[in-house]
């Protein structure tokens, strides 16, 4: 994970599986939380998939 753009990789991979409704599991769920707790409020968009 890039250290300079951690929060919004993150924001957009969170976008990305919402967009494709696909699941996490526990341990992802975690990891992710963990991280963006500690990040500003970056924006999250999700563009619906077609």
């Amino acid at each position: 994970m890039p250290s300079g753009y951690r929060c919004q990789y993150l924001t957009d991979w969170v976008a990305t599986e919402m967009r494709w409704a696909l699941s996490l599991d526990t341990d992802e769920k975690a990891a992710i939380t963990d991280v963006l707790d500690n990040c500003p409020d970056v924006p999250l968009t999700v563009t619906p998939a077609r």
